[in-house]
């Protein structure tokens, strides 16, 4: 794995690229996201310290989703030939893979406040790192539904 430092806001992955890289994050914040055809992004997944960021594709097949840099960040970058002949990290593999399935249950069964709660219990640290527009998009919901979620649970407390 090389070591790299990237600055806030660079893209380390466009959609359509080949040989997407593995990322494992040392410190910082990554995204994983994809634009539909109106503009409107979806992020898939947030990375913090000691996360696997990647497109799950084949090497040579066209990736799906962007990445980039929510935050200044050190990353080991390796290609995915690399990641499988080296020891990867397979608890970082592990919580990556239990992540996307629970976050497809959820988005499939469970209502807004659910899902927002999983976020929280999923990334405690995020929160405070990213604009809450993107927090909403991680969920699946409206900037507006996640301020009456957020507002709902609030009063609960």
């Amino acid at each position: 794995m090389k070591k790299i430092t990237v600055k806030k806001g660079t893209i380390l992955q466009r959609k359509g690229d080949t040989n997407s890289k593995v990322y494992l994050v040392e410190s910082g914040l990554l995204r994983s996201y994809t634009i539909d055809e109106k503009g409107k992004e979806h992020i898939y997944m947030f990375g913090p310290e000691n996360w696997l960021v990647t497109d799950n594709c084949k090497p040579e097949t066209p990736c799906q989703l962007f990445i980039d840099a929510i935050e200044d960040s050190i990353l080991n970058v390796a290609s995915k030939e690399e990641m499988v002949k080296e020891t990867p990290d397979f608890n970082a593999l592990f919580r990556r893979l239990n992540s996307m399935q629970n976050r497809i249950v959820m988005l499939m069964s469970s209502s807004a406040k659910e899902r927002y709660e999983h976020f929280v219990e999923t990334y405690p640290n995020i929160i405070p790192r990213v604009p809450l527009k993107m927090v909403a998009s991680y969920l699946g919901i409206t900037p507006e539904a996640l301020s009456r979620v957020r507002n709902e649970l609030s009063k609960n407390k």
